[in-house]
């Protein structure tokens, strides 16, 4: 049996299709992950470009 941690709690977690939350432990968990990525506390940084390369370039 896989077991992980929640990523929201720390709590582990047997990874097993009878768990419909996994990675989480529970809705809650689940939710309170959802809620930081739809308020932007969780962000994927953006590259950012060289400095020689101008923000006007055409396509």
């Amino acid at each position: 049996m896989t077991v992980v941690v929640c990523p929201t709690c720390g709590v582990d977690v047997e990874w097993k299709p009878e768990n419909r939350f996994r990675p989480f432990c529970s809705e809650r968990c689940k939710n309170v992950d959802l809620g930081a990525w739809a308020t932007e506390r969780y962000a994927i940084p953006e590259a950012t470009p060289p400095d020689d390369q101008e923000d006007t370039e055409t396509l």
